[in-house]
């Protein structure tokens, strides 16, 4: 007689990771055997466990390898219009289990490593975070391959493989320090270097006018060499290609130093060409008008358009037409979009290869660049916006400079005849920026040379629409558009969450994680007592794993029923860390206040890295790790409320965090903030969010409706009008008796005993010059927090806000916004269409 099946059986057979056959598992083991013998060279007595992700990982991509390749057949083949993405940042996290999802092997594999007596969870914590980004926009970037990949679009990534990615945070003595991230020591089993596709990219040297137009002469060349990285789409055996490009030294030596005889000086002056690509700027909303940051904007550009224009020469397109002709129409076949204006040296780029090696005319070559080209803005905040120095191109580039004021000249004469006379408007639509130091607005320069131009949100494209781009709008506004971010429902609920992934998948399939519109399915069991029972067992189940890694990782031990409370992303004033702060302090005063006073028990989670140069937003991590440490070890506290602020937040922490998480804080003031996407991760994992009406807190109330999400503060227009008839944080200071009290703690020592200045800077900002008005906000923030303290303790109600989020959750898939993209922006069809398995014949 056959035993019963049990829950996690049944689970099993229902979850989207399949079934492993036995004849895969054996493959599997043979595989994973063959590679630590013969790439690893390793037998178990002495492999260890890095070499045993090594073998694996190698394992799995050998199932990539016949996909990868069949894929770029398949695009030769037809010969579609390609996508390509230029970003300087690609925050890829890591890739063994994504893949494995990807391709259908989880089950496998997991088969496999147990009969071997290995522990899958261990190799996987082998991986190293590819940590090529700061935060959003490339966390993004990542999101977006993924959704390309799995809507079988013809798209590849360009970005640089940095030696060094965002630093890892280590918290010394309550402060921030960085360590270098040295993310490649141990190699990358992912990457294949592809020495033969090697581009040289020039810089410095002088403008030549000959007969036969200009020449760039006289230049210093590095070399940008590619390595690929396959991205899988899911379940659709597609994988598409991310190309990073590493610096490499031009082979001759300096001549003047080999004559002087110095042989060892110039091989040593080899290394200077490689530091293009030695670290990422660890910057994010804060421009840094840096030679080595233009060189890198740069590097990234000309070696990707070469490439663009190599791959573009060899499709069939192409080889049809008389070469010129196919220049002129190269828009039939290529999209590149611009994550933000870090890349926007391309249109400058792109029309120097068009004019003075492919000899177009100027028109036709402005024709195809701005037809080739479209633009993501992803800021409003003044002092993100790049503005390169005239002087620093002239040297550097002159040769695009010369291009960028002819760019400018055309276009101011289409201003003026648009708006004769008006020369204030001519000044504000300038690429040319006269007042000081004479500049090049970067923003200006990508709208002008793009057919498209995108905001994040729909609050924040009307906020270009209105304010920052506004001039740009009134003469183009069928060049803006908005495309309102998402997030990857494979990595951001499949993989981190699969204990809610297969709950969903009990209830209405398997089909959500390319369709997550689906989900709104869940709508009707929203009250319903025993899913309600199974979504708090799930939660409960996270939130139990995430307070034994804060256990272990912190020594901290926290109440696992209490509610977990986070606010993760990078450190920042605009995001308002600093307001989290204040009602920590404020709750911890009212539970010193009347111990015995009924309060809903709180761990509040803060997480996040300050850009190494920014004093305030380290001044901030500090006070958190200060009123931490007072909180955790005060025993009248208890574990009423417990403080952590999470070490060297990176997307691998996010995915432990997202799943376990009661309560998201999206506190930015109300028009900074372009869209967020931490804010749709947490939603779809089910967690409630306290936020402002900024970026797309705007659209998630909209789809679950404002009775399942928390909103407090000032709208935009309430913050504009405030900001008019000026802001004055004493009268907030003096009309409320518990934040007066927080500000006179912080600034009197009380959390600093050995130096009672310690914080002075931060209440002194806040007092005097805070441009984001933390105090105005204040009151109504704690009145939201009481009501979501009030809400938790009712279960029922808080559980069933809890599907309404899971559920309105399908708009935020990054696979809406690439379809959107490629329909709206860049004329290109997404498919669900499945390509044949490796081991099919195709027809």
């Amino acid at each position: 007689m056959s035993r019963p099946i049990s829950d996690i059986d049944k689970r099993k057979q229902i979850s989207v990771r399949g079934i492993a056959q036995v004849e895969d598992v054996g493959e599997v083991k043979k595989g994973f055997n063959r590679h630590l013998h013969f790439t690893l060279i390793k037998d178990r007595n002495v492999a260890t466990p890095r070499d045993y992700y090594f073998a694996l990982a190698h394992c799995v991509k050998d199932h990539l390898v016949s996909r990868w390749i069949r894929t770029q057949q398949h695009y030769f083949e037809k010969d579609p219009k390609r996508v390509y993405y230029l970003s300087l940042e690609f925050y890829m996290g890591r890739s063994l289990t994504n893949t494995m999802i990807n391709i259908g092997l989880q089950g496998t594999v997991d088969e496999a490593l147990y009969q071997m007596g290995l522990d899958i969870e261990e190799l996987e914590d082998m991986e190293q975070d590819a940590g090529l980004g700061n935060g959003g926009l490339g966390r993004l970037a990542a999101c977006f391959l993924d959704s390309m990949a799995t809507l079988a679009m013809p798209a590849v990534g360009y970005g640089i493989r940095y030696d060094y990615g965002i630093f890892a945070q280590r918290i010394r003595n309550f402060e921030q320090t960085e360590e270098p991230d040295d993310w490649l020591r141990f190699g990358c089993p992912w990457e294949k270097a592809r020495p033969e596709y090697m581009i040289p990219v020039n810089f410095f040297g002088r403008v030549l006018d000959t007969p036969d137009g200009k020449r760039w002469v006289d230049t210093q060349i590095v070399y940008a060499m590619p390595y690929d990285n396959p991205i899988p789409g899911y379940n659709n055996n597609v994988v598409n290609t991310m190309r990073l490009w590493s610096a490499k030294s031009p082979i001759e030596f300096n001549l003047k130093f080999f004559n002087d005889g110095d042989y060892i000086q110039a091989v040593l002056d080899r290394n200077l060409a490689e530091n293009i690509s030695r670290v990422l700027y660890p910057n994010d909303n804060m421009f840094e008008g840096k030679e080595l940051r233009l060189k890198q904007q740069y590097f990234l550009s000309a070696a990707s358009l070469a490439d663009i224009i190599r791959r573009f020469k060899t499709s069939k397109y192409a080889q049809a037409k008389n070469p010129r002709d196919a220049m002129k129409t190269m828009y039939e076949k290529v999209a590149v979009q611009l994550n933000d204006t870090h890349p926007s040296i391309s249109i400058p780029e792109l029309m120097r290869v068009l004019v003075d090696e492919e000899k177009l005319s100027w028109d036709e070559a402005w024709n195809v660049t701005t037809k080739v080209f479209s633009y993501t803005n992803h800021t409003v905040l003044p002092e993100a916006l790049e503005r390169w120095p005239t002087s620093l191109l002239e040297s550097m580039l002159p040769r695009h400079l010369e291009i960028i004021y002819h760019i400018n000249f055309l276009w101011l004469k289409e201003v003026e005849k648009n708006f004769p006379g008006d020369m204030d408007r001519l000044r504000r639509m300038s690429m040319v920026e006269e007042d000081g130091e004479k500049r090049i607005n970067m923003a200006r320069l990508s709208i002008v040379g793009s057919h498209a131009v995108n905001g994040v949100a729909a609050i924040h494209t009307e906020i270009l629409k209105r304010d920052l781009f506004r001039d740009f709008f009134e003469l183009s506004p069928d060049k803006f558009q908005n495309k309102t971010n998402g997030i990857t429902p494979r990595r951001w609920l499949l993989l981190c969450n699969p204990g809610l992934a297969d709950l969903i998948c009990e209830k209405i399939g398997d089909e959500w994680p390319v369709h997550l519109d689906q989900l709104a399915q869940l709508r009707k069991w929203a009250k319903d007592p025993t899913f309600q029972r199974a979504v708090a067992k799930v939660k409960q189940e996270n939130k139990f794993k995430l307070a034994s890694i804060l256990e272990h990782d912190y020594g901290v031990k926290v109440n696992p029923s209490s509610m977990f409370d986070i606010q993760v992303k990078r450190i920042h004033e605009y995001k308002r860390q600093l307001l989290n702060l204040l009602y920590i302090v404020t709750m911890y005063n009212r539970i010193k206040r009347d111990p015995t006073a009924n309060f809903v028990p709180r761990t509040v989670m803060i997480g996040g890295k300050a850009a190494p140069g920014y004093y305030m937003a380290k001044k901030i991590i500090q006070l958190i790790n200060k009123v931490g440490h007072a909180v955790n070890n005060d025993p009248i506290v208890g574990d009423k409320l417990k403080v952590i602020f999470l070490e060297n937040y990176r997307v691998t922490l996010a995915e432990k965090i997202m799943p376990a998480s009661d309560l998201s804080q999206q506190l930015s003031t109300a028009g900074t903030e372009a869209s967020g996407t931490g804010n749709m991760k947490f939603m779809l994992n089910g967690a409630l969010t306290v936020g402002t009406l900024d970026g797309a807190n705007v659209e998630m109330a909209e789809e679950m409706g404002n009775e399942n999400i928390f909103i407090f503060g000032m709208n935009v227009d309430e913050v504009e009008a405030m900001q008019k008839r000026g802001y004055n944080a004493w009268d907030y200071y003096n009309k409320n008796s518990e934040l007066k009290q927080v500000i006179d703690q912080i600034s009197g020592g009380y959390y600093s005993p050995g130096n009672p200045d310690e914080f002075k800077d931060v209440t002194n900002m806040l007092m005097q010059y805070d441009r984001f008005l933390t105090f105005a906000d204040f009151d109504d923030y704690v009145k939201k927090q009481d009501e979501v303290s009030a809400t938790y303790q009712n279960q029922s109600k808080w559980l069933e806000m809890a599907i309404h989020n899971i559920a309105s959750s399908g708009k935020f898939s990054s696979d809406r916004t690439i379809s959107q993209y490629a329909r709206e922006i860049w004329g290109v069809e997404p498919s669900f269409e499945k390509l044949p398995n490796p081991h099919e014949v195709i027809a």
